[in-house]
């Protein structure tokens, strides 16, 4: 794969910074982490994702999953095994691995579960009331006309009374 210097990004773009480290750091851990053990990531509703992982020969308590900061690190530490076992053929791995997924914003863990050796993490994407779209009503008429009336007519008052000449009386 190639690899991408994004330097120019970071000369041009003010305010992107972000945006800039994370297709950095994307392209280059892609290429640094190992296969396994091997992932799918789901869509399992508008805003619901699940991560499934292969972890076979792990126990739940040999696993552990961290939240910090948009970076979902998922990891097994092998327990050694005090047992002396002599293997004609090791194909199961059982090796420690760490595993980082970058998530969006506003994606949060709901839930994880160990099914079958398979390590099942259900995401959700929320997005706060005041980030999500809102439709802003038109008004029919003229913003000029309306202002005007509104606003108090030469000679009369805010109470809705009209104001009196001096020399007269009010009726």
């Amino acid at each position: 794969m190639r690899n991408l210097d994004l330097s120019p990004l970071y000369r041009s773009a003010i305010g992107f910074d972000r945006l800039a480290s994370l297709l950095d750091t994307m392209t280059t851990s892609e290429q640094n982490q190992p296969a396994y053990p091997p992932y799918n990531i789901e869509l399992t509703g508008e805003d619901a994702y699940r991560i499934s992982m292969a972890v076979a020969g792990f126990d739940q308590s040999e696993l552990d999953i961290q939240m910090e900061q948009n970076r979902l690190t998922v990891s097994g530490k092998k327990v050694a095994d005090e047992e002396k076992r002599n293997f004609l053929h090791r194909g199961i791995a059982a090796r420690n691995f760490e595993r980082r997924f970058q998530l969006a914003d506003h994606v949060r863990v709901t839930d994880a579960q160990l099914v079958n050796g398979l390590l099942h993490i259900e995401l959700v994407r929320e997005i706060p009331e005041a980030m999500k779209p809102r439709k802003i009503e038109i008004s029919s008429g003229n913003l000029l006309q309306s202002t005007q009336a509104d606003e108090p007519q030469a000679g009369e008052r805010g109470s809705g009374q009209k104001s009196v000449p001096v020399g007269e009386q009010a009726a």
